[in-house]
């Protein structure tokens, strides 16, 4: 794992400590239903689990995949979904609120490690394995899954052709002129705003960017549609994409690193039955799956993520006990 000074990483791990506490205190000073109180989480029987989500489709209906999965193995499962960002759900797989997320290998290795440099699906792994189990061992991964669903700058068909755009080079003699939507913590994280301008030259100025908090979803969808912003970052398994004719611009220099699908849980929860139910999910759960799983969520048909779930697992032969 990359590390710098002994100061830099005493530093970062006083964020991290600073991070969970804001956390905490923001979770303490909620109302009574806050989906980070304490209850489930704090079960430390081995088939108790608590399964988050971050708060997009895509993650609650992995999650719910993951949930049928092991229910169907005998563990006891509850759900905490649409959490929040990594910055909400990690703190919380940390306390105890929650045991198991579905995560990004890319994004989960910068998020601990902002000095990683890690970009292919075996180096991320890799690096990211190294992290856990150095700086945050109460942490603990399940194998990623081949599945994909990398952040991407895409634009309308229309912006495209009047700037000639094919790769996220191209915007940058019209950063002046972009209005960009993603999530409000892609203004300040490497592969965010800040990576765009030292990769590309892709300046957006900070009163052109525009927070939108449903993870590329319908509201960002919708955004980029009607002009109210003209780039936005959204998810490459996105049914949006085809369905609205929008334009993915190529990555060649990787600002977005591999983004496999991880289970990430609670090292106190982790065993032998846990790893293999979840390597079962894992090794089914290709990006085919995953366009899949959001075209019948997002698209179209507006399956509620659970029943989408149940469906896929039961489609997948993961409604049985494993071996």
């Amino acid at each position: 794992m990359p590390e710098g000074t002994g100061m830099k990483t005493s530093a970062r791990r006083w964020l991290a400590a600073v991070t969970v506490t804001v956390a905490l205190t923001a979770v303490a000073c909620g109302d009574e239903e806050d989906p980070l109180s304490s209850g489930d989480g704090s079960s430390t029987e081995a088939n108790s689990l608590v399964i988050g989500s971050a708060n997009f489709p895509e993650s609650e209906t992995v999650a719910d995949v993951y949930a049928e999965a092991l229910r169907a193995n005998g563990f006891d499962v509850s759900t905490k979904l649409n959490l929040g960002s990594r910055e909400v759900y990690i703190p919380a797989l940390m306390d105890g609120s929650i045991d198991l997320i579905p995560d990004y290998t890319g994004n989960l290795l910068l998020y601990l490690d902002n000095d990683a440099t890690a970009k292919s699906a075996d180096e991320v792994t890799a690096a990211l394995t190294g992290t856990t189990q150095l700086v945050h061992p109460e942490l603990a991964l399940g194998t990623p899954a081949p599945g994909e669903d990398k952040d991407a700058v895409v634009v309308t068909r229309e912006t495209a052709d009047k700037w000639q755009l094919e790769s996220i080079a191209d915007l940058a003699p019209h950063s002046a002129e972009i209005t960009f939507g993603a999530p409000a913590e892609f203004g300040s994280r490497p592969v965010g705003l800040p990576g765009l301008a030292a990769n590309y030259g892709v300046n957006v100025s900070p009163a052109n960017f525009v927070p939108i908090a449903d993870g590329g979803g319908p509201a960002t969808v919708e955004a980029l549609r009607s002009g109210r912003i003209n780039a936005a970052d959204i998810f490459t398994t996105s049914p949006a994409l085809e369905q609205n004719n929008f334009v993915v611009l190529a990555d060649p220099l990787n600002n977005f690193p591999a983004q496999n699908v991880v289970p990430v849980m609670r090292s106190a929860k982790q065993s032998d039955k846990l790893r293999a139910v979840l390597d079962a999910v894992s090794a089914k759960l290709t990006t085919d799956a995953l366009i899949s799983l959001n075209e019948n969520v997002s698209g179209d048909a507006k399956i509620e993520p659970e029943q989408a779930a149940k469906d896929w697992v039961a489609e997948q032969g993961l409604d049985q006990p494993i071996g």
